[in-house]
């Protein structure tokens, strides 16, 4: 994990963009998963599920819109007496211009192509505050793909494969016997 995430800070290195994991870790094992992820240059998403909201389609979709989720959730937030960043998953340029609209501070690029990612870094870098908004990437990032995800100017690029697909070090230990032999 610590390898490949360094693959992926290795690619974008000279841009303001972070390499993040996600939520997507091994059972049990998810302190041991985002420490490999920091070995490996990268940063941690959030380490528990309650330091952020994360509105998620299905979310979205149930609450009947974008707004009407981020609504829903500053609503609980304020009933309970909590405050959490709120994290955004948007699909089009459209979401993400509501979601700007409704006063969201992070947005959840998923799954955009460049050139939509380059409209939403546009549209931010025109609002008012627009620079207080994070973006971040997520969803089929690939290493080929990470450089030019990050040099469309998004502030973070979540990455799941950095714990879910992990592969497994292959190692080996050979015994010879060029050295002398072991004392009985």
């Amino acid at each position: 994990m610590a390898t490949g995430t360094d693959g992926f800070v290795q690619a974008v290195d000279g841009t303001p963009a972070r390499i993040l994991d996600t939520r997507k870790t091994a059972p049990g094992l998810r302190a041991l998963d985002k420490y490999a992820v920091s070995a490996g240059g990268g940063s941690n998403h959030r380490l528990t599920l309650a330091a952020m909201v994360l509105l998620k389609e299905n979310h979205i979709t149930a609450a009947g819109g974008v707004s009407a989720a981020i609504n829903a959730v500053w609503k609980g937030m304020a009933d309970s007496g909590t405050s959490v960043p709120i994290d955004v998953e948007v699909q089009t340029v459209a979401q993400a211009r509501e979601a700007m609209e409704a006063g969201a501070g992070w947005l959840m690029l998923d799954s955009m192509e460049v050139a939509d990612i380059e409209e939403v870094i546009r549209m931010r870098a025109g609002r008012s505050g627009g620079s207080k908004i994070l973006l971040e990437a997520s969803g089929n990032v690939t290493l080929d793909r990470v450089r030019a995800i990050a040099d469309a100017g998004v502030d973070l690029i979540s990455i799941g494969a950095l714990t879910h697909s992990a592969p497994a070090l292959d190692l080996t230990m050979l015994i010879t016997m060029d050295a002398a032999p072991c004392p009985r």
